[in-house]
């Protein structure tokens, strides 16, 4: 079980998951965890004090060769490969966005009990406090935006959000431990696709979709089809008209795969749902793969007598 939380700055959202933490006896991965015991090994005190000041400065690469934002996913992720984990802020919730033993949590609260919170914690008068929260907040922001060119308050991010206006420490720590406790006992292991061989049957639509997640098979690709369908396009009353499944998601890789083996004719209409889906999710990794592509991967494998 791998927990994402973010919050508002006066949400009570340290006080929240420290003392879950201590409930269900996961570890809490913060940023300055990660910034104080893990990012010393691979960035200079330079180039930790640029991480520490610019959010962007995620994006350049190491002298590894990878950037700082791949290094902190690879930590993250070798961290909870055989352990539960709560992490807090750092963008987990998009890193682990399409894990199914993830669950990911907002914390907020409305802005007069924000500022009501950091003048009582932090000393501060009324105007300094709304700058404050101002800037905070802002920073929470830039780096999901700026990493991974997503907006950090859109509602979609997140299994749940909690508004502790009226919700003190204990209760929502408690409802979270419940949530916690129900999918630990509803989900089965056997629930994440890996490996395939022991996946339940898929009722593929198009045969060409069941030879491709053989080759995916063969070469050992953990693979999920249609996990998510993509909205592209709604009415004016905001209901969906249009949406868009992507016949294939490869986590490793974080790739969606559209396959394409059909009369070419309806090849342009296919492109334009990618290109739509990618302007709608940015950041959203989707590759076509045609007819061409499709037919020599199943020669090279010899898939076919």
């Amino acid at each position: 079980m791998i927990i994402t939380v973010s919050r508002q700055t006066g949400s009570l959202g340290e006080e929240i998951i420290a003392l879950l933490g201590q409930k269900l006896g996961m570890p809490v991965i913060t940023r300055k965890l990660v910034m104080n015991e893990w990012f010393p090994a691979i960035a200079s005190k330079h180039e930790l004090h640029m991480l520490n000041e610019s959010p962007s400065y995620f994006l350049t690469d190491s002298s590894s060769g990878i950037s700082f934002a791949q290094h902190l996913e690879n930590l993250l992720k070798d961290f909870t490969a055989d352990q539960d984990a709560i992490i807090f802020g750092m963008g987990a919730q998009i890193i682990y966005a399409n894990d199914p033993d993830a669950l990911h949590i907002k914390i907020m609260a409305s802005r007069d009990v924000l500022i009501k919170r950091i003048i009582a914690t932090h000393h501060l008068d009324r105007q300094d406090a709304e700058r404050f929260l101002e800037l905070t907040d802002r920073k929470h922001k830039r780096y999901i935006s700026s990493i991974y060119g997503q907006d950090w308050a859109d509602p979609a991010l997140y299994d749940i959000t909690l508004n502790t206006d009226m919700i003190g420490i204990d209760e929502a720590a408690a409802l979270i431990f419940q949530m916690v406790e129900y999918r630990r006992n509803a989900i089965p292991a056997d629930r994440l696709n890996t490996p395939n061989e022991e996946s339940p049957a898929v009722d593929f639509k198009h045969p060409s979709e069941e030879e491709f997640a053989r080759i995916l098979d063969m070469h050992e690709i953990e693979w999920q089809y249609e996990p998510r369908t993509f909205p592209v396009k709604w009415d004016a009353e905001g209901n969906v008209i249009q949406a868009f499944s992507p016949d294939f998601y490869l986590p490793h890789f974080n790739t969606f795969i559209e396959i394409t083996t059909m009369d070419q004719k309806y090849v342009s209409e296919k492109k334009k749902k990618v290109k739509l889906l990618k302007k709608l999710y940015p950041g959203t990794n989707i590759n076509i793969v045609f007819k061409n592509d499709f037919n020599q991967l199943v020669k090279r494998f010899k898939l076919y007598d």
